[in-house]
C-alpha cells in the first residue's frame, strides 16, 4: 500500500486541491488521472479484435459502445493505479508531475473518481454490449489495481510480465463484444498472447532510460535490480519469444498474404532493434525500440482487422 503521504512530501493544506484552479483546469487535471495516452493504445487493440472476430465490420454502434466502455475500464485502473502510487510517483521526475503526486487532484478526488468509471464501465458494457465484455473489463481494472499495481509492482521484477494480463483484456474484451464471438476460439488467444509478449520488452526498454527513477522510488524494475546487461537479454528472449507467437498467430488466424508479410516483417524490424540494443545496451537504442514497438503495434492490429476484412 501507499506509504503515508506525511512521509513522502510535503502536502497542502485541508482544501486546497480544488481551490487551486478554476474549473476547466480542474477538469483537465482530473482526466489527466485517467491517463489518456495509455487509454488510446489500449483501445487500438480493441476494434481490430472486433473486426477479426466479425470477419468485417461490425455494428458502428457495437463498436462505439465497446470503445467507450472500455474506455470509461481503462480510466478506472488508471485513477485508481494514480491513487495508490501517488507516494512514489513524488518520487520520479517522469510522474511527478501527475495530479496526484502534485497534489492537484486530492486522493479522495482520484479514488472516487476510480471507483465511479469503474462502476459505469460495467453496467454500460453490461446493458449496451454483453455481461461477458462487462466482466472482462472489470476483471482487468481488478487485476491492475490489486494484483498488479498493489500485489506485484513494489516487489518483483516480474511485474510487468504478470501485470501485463491486465493490458491484454482489452483484446477479449473486444472479441466478446461481437454477437455469436466465443472464447473457445484459438484466434482471440493468439492476439492475446501477441499483446502479452509485446509488453514485457516495451516497457524494459522504457524502464532502462528510467532506472535511476525507478530505483530512487524503490522500484524492482529489472534494469534496477539485473541492470542493463540482463535486461537487454530478457528484451531479446522475449522478441523472439514475439516472433513465434507471431509465426503461430499467421497460422491460427488462417491469415492471409497481407497479415503474414506485414506481421513478419514488422517482428524481423524488431528483432534488428533488440539486437542492437544488446550489442551497444545504450539508452538511446533503447528508446529506438521503445518508439519502434508503440508503431509495432498499431500497426500489426491493423492490419490484422484488414486481412480479416479482405
Amino acid at each position: 500500500m501507499p506509504a503515508d503521504d506525511r512521509t513522502v512530501g510535503p502536502m497542502h493544506d485541508e482544501g486546497r486541491y480544488e481551490g487551486r484552479a478554476g474549473t476547466r483546469d480542474q477538469l483537465r487535471r482530473y482526466v489527466l488521472v485517467t491517463k489518456p495516452r495509455i487509454i488510446e493504445l489500449l483501445l487500438i487493440t480493441t476494434v481490430p479484435s472486433m473486426v477479426v472476430a466479425e470477419g468485417g465490420w461490425p455494428s458502428t454502434w457495437l463498436v462505439i459502445a465497446t470503445v467507450l466502455g472500455g474506455a470509461l475500464s481503462a480510466a478506472s485502473a488508471n485513477a485508481l493505479n494514480n491513487y495508490c502510487d501517488r507516494d512514489i510517483d513524488r518520487l520520479m521526475a517522469r510522474t511527478a508531475a501527475r495530479p496526484t503526486a502534485a497534489d492537484e487532484v486530492s486522493p479522495r478526488g482520484a479514488l472516487v473518481l476510480g471507483i465511479v468509471l469503474g462502476v459505469v464501465g460495467f453496467v454500460w458494457l453490461a446493458v449496451l454490449v454483453n455481461l461477458l465484455a462487462a466482466a472482462l473489463a472489470t476483471f482487468a481494472i481488478l487485476f491492475y489495481v490489486f494484483v498488479y499495481t498493489l500485489g506485484l509492482k513494489r516487489r518483483s521484477s516480474q511485474a510487468v510480465v504478470i501485470g501485463g494480463i491486465a493490458g491484454c483484456m482489452p483484446v477479449l474484451t473486444g472479441w466478446a463484444a461481437v454477437p455469436g464471438a466465443t472464447l473457445a476460439d484459438v484466434r482471440p488467444w493468439l492476439l492475446f498472447a501477441v499483446m502479452f509478449w509485446w509488453q514485457p520488452p516495451h516497457f524494459w526498454v522504457l524502464a532502462m532510460k528510467y532506472r535511476e527513477d525507478y530505483a530512487r522510488a524503490g522500484l524492482p524494475m529489472l534494469p534496477v535490480t539485473h541492470g542493463n546487461d540482463e535486461t537487454t537479454r530478457q528484451i531479446l528472449l522475449y522478441s523472439y519469444l514475439l516472433l513465434s507467437v507471431v509465426l503461430l498467430s499467421t497460422v491460427g488466424l488462417d491469415a492471409g498474404w497481407l497479415y503474414t508479410v506485414v506481421s513478419l516483417g514488422l517482428t524481423v524490424g524488431w528483432l534488428r532493434y533488440a539486437h542492437r540494443l544488446r550489442r551497444t545496451r545504450t539508452v538511446a537504442d533503447a528508446m529506438r525500440l521503445f518508439h519502434y514497438s508503440t508503431v509495432y503495434l498499431a500497426v500489426l492490429f491493423i492490419v490484422a482487422a484488414v486481412d480479416a476484412v479482405l
